[in-house]
């Protein structure tokens, strides 16, 4: 049994007024009771669940068709298996030592869940992107997810470990000195910082990086386009537009499977609309909504009820909304249950609180069937990482990207000033947690194998894609 872990929410209004140098003395204060080096390694505890059990467990209220989607693509190799398998790390976190500060963690920081994406503005940052687990939590968790996802990643793509090793480093040692950059800085600076276009391609370390990161930034405009989307996902059949199926990865749902379907959905988009903002409230009631589709996405969302929503304000006037299903965070067995009694809440909150800045159309809302979703554009010039054509350099400049927007994300929620105390300005937390990715890519790696036999048993049913 998994012990809770008890961290002290971040004082940041209220009580005793402390300067930024004695929050920093606090925070170097808490190396007494947890030293920066004991975050470094990994041992498997006997009391350790089998994993393969822990990944059944997570298939609760999945729509079961889809399951064995789920687990193919996690099969595909230990990247895979690790971007799926954030229970798993979420129960092993919790056994590790945590300074007992916390922050609004994303849950599952591996380095895929970072990208750009377009703001209101129409501006392209760089972020986290994927806040399903989010829940107030040890801020070392999300570094340490982090962390071990770039060894992994580096091993998937046959670098050596020595490379594995100093990427990882490069990482934490990004993330500690931007927290203390965000210590010493106005809190209404550190609010308004953004990651821009312009700043990510500062950092490139090759013009020919540069020029790869624009030419992307222009594909992924003009594919979130919904003039783009519109003829790839839509069909007319009659008079009414409709979401092309595509089996078994875009389907329509069964009544069953989509309760309130009969009546447009009218209770679950009420909720929705209630979420928005005022002012955006007016902006979506200019469209109706004319179909929606279940839609397979990811790989630890796969079975859970996604959907895309085709709205239109005119013939030739539409926009997608991408409708998630919010389950409970992998963090909540041992951090506690969340503050908002409507689970894409949680997320749409999360998001808000971590996020330089928001999709307009972010909100959520409860369906007939009892189930919580969340709500945002599909597809606004997002972009992640293509992993399968980094080299060594590209992987250690995204990992460094990502360690400074969770850096960021983490400053906005917590105490800057007390986790840079803690961290320091030498490298002892920086070399303690390469340690611990680099046993903890070897334990992902053994879990892996464990999941392989269960489905060569045929324990675990798969489905395989094209």
């Amino acid at each position: 049994m998994q012990k809770t872990v008890q961290t002290a929410a971040p004082q940041l209004s209220g009580g005793e007024y402390l300067s930024t140098d004695e929050r920093r003395a606090a925070g170097k204060a808490l190396r007494d009771k947890v030293p920066r080096a004991a975050h470094g390694g990994w041992k498997q505890d006997k009391t350790r669940r089998d994993p393969v059990e822990l990944l059944r467990e997570s298939n609760a209220g999945r729509i079961p068709a889809l399951i064995p989607i789920r687990f193919g693509r996690m099969s595909q190799s230990p990247f895979a298996f690790y971007r799926g398998a954030a229970s798993i790390m979420a129960a092993d976190l919790a056994t590790t030592p945590a300074s007992g500060l916390r922050v609004q963690a994303c849950g599952d920081a591996h380095l895929m869940n970072f990208g750009g994406f377009a703001t209101p503005e129409r501006n392209i940052f760089f972020d986290i992107n994927d806040f399903d687990e989010t829940l107030p939590a040890p801020w070392e968790w999300d570094v340490k997810r982090l962390a071990a996802s770039i060894v992994i990643a580096a091993r998937h793509l046959n670098f050596p470990e020595s490379e594995a090793a100093r990427a990882a480093t490069g990482a934490v040692c990004a993330y500690r000195e931007h927290m203390s950059d965000y210590a010493s800085m106005p809190a209404l600076d550190v609010w308004y910082d953004r990651i821009d276009l312009d700043r990510v391609l500062k950092v490139m370390a090759t013009e020919a990086d540069v020029q790869r990161v624009k030419q992307r930034v222009n594909q992924a405009r003009r594919k979130s386009l919904p003039e783009s989307l519109y003829p790839k996902l839509v069909e007319h059949k009659g008079s009414q537009p409709r979401i092309k199926d595509d089996p078994p990865l875009i389907f329509h749902p069964t009544e069953k499977q989509a309760p309130g379907m009969k009546s447009g959905y009218a209770s679950a988009i009420a909720g929705y609309r209630k979420s928005l903002p005022e002012h955006v409230r007016t902006l979506f009631d200019r469209f109706r909504l004319f179909d929606l589709a279940i839609k397979v996405v990811g790989v630890g969302s796969v079975g859970t009820y996604c959907a895309v929503a085709l709205f239109m304000a005119n013939d030739d006037d539409p926009i997608f909304l991408q409708v998630k299903e919010a389950q409970k965070s992998v963090l909540e067995p041992y951090v506690g249950k969340s503050q908002h009694e409507n689970r894409g809440q949680r997320v749409v909150a999360g998001q808000r609180l971590m996020q330089s800045a928001s999709d307009i159309f972010l909100g959520w809302t409860r369906g007939e069937n009892g189930r919580d979703y969340y709500f945002r554009q599909l597809r606004d010039a997002k972009l992640s990482g293509l992993i399968e054509d980094w080299d060594v350099t590209t992987l250690r400049e995204w990992g460094k990207l990502c360690a400074w927007a969770l850096s960021r994300a983490h400053a906005r929620s917590g105490d800057p000033a007390r986790i840079a105390g803690y961290l320091g300005s030498n490298s002892t937390f920086d070399d303690a947690v390469c340690e611990f990715a680099v046993e903890y890519a070897d334990q992902n790696l053994r879990d892996y194998r464990a999941f392989i036999k269960a489905i060569r048993e045929g324990r675990v049913a798969v489905v395989t894609e094209d």
